[in-house]
């Protein structure tokens, strides 16, 4: 498949005020467009040709969308509220719209029930896993939290697994 060309504008860095100041890219209806007129898909976001990280658009209203921008990431790229930015998109076509730690991967390739289960859930529990292992740095960690996620998940009822119940919360 090739690779689809980048989309690329000019915004500002803005703050949803209601979501606890929340700083974010602005995605006019006209670049949704360009990307194929859908809210529901997963990008490559590069801000000002330095970082580059993968995300989703959210519904802004009358046909915009954003995409939400923590202050890990406008520090790693220089940027502050109010900054005018270039932005580049371009479609993520990785089977789960994020990187897969090679622990959760190693462990999805042993355990053939604990990878239906994986598969069986929807996109965003699946990243929901999949961000939770990866977003520590200790390898034995992250091998702790795949184990515990996926031994959980397959205990669960399908359709009804929660996160609070695959971390062995009640």
């Amino acid at each position: 498949m090739a690779a689809t060309a980048p989309v690329t504008y000019k915004t500002s860095i803005n703050r949803l005020e209601h979501l606890m100041g929340t700083h974010y890219l602005e995605v006019p209806p006209e670049v949704i467009q360009q990307l194929g007129g859908k809210l529901k898909q997963r990008l490559h976001c590069t801000v000002n040709h330095t970082l580059t990280f993968q995300c989703g658009l959210v519904a802004l209203g009358q046909g915009a969308a954003y995409i939400s921008l923590n202050n890990k990431r406008m520090k790693e790229a220089g940027i502050k509220f109010g900054d005018v930015v270039h932005v580049s998109l371009q479609p993520d076509e990785s089977e789960y719209g994020m990187e897969v730690p090679e622990e959760l991967a190693e462990l999805l390739r042993q355990d053939d029930e604990g990878q239906r289960r994986f598969r069986l859930l929807t996109p965003g529990k699946q990243r929901y896993i999949i961000q939770y292992v990866a977003s520590v740095k200790s390898s034995q960690l992250r091998i702790d939290r795949a184990l515990l996620l996926i031994n959980n998940l397959k205990t669960l009822p399908v359709g009804k697994e929660s996160f609070r119940q695959m971390l062995g919360l009640k």
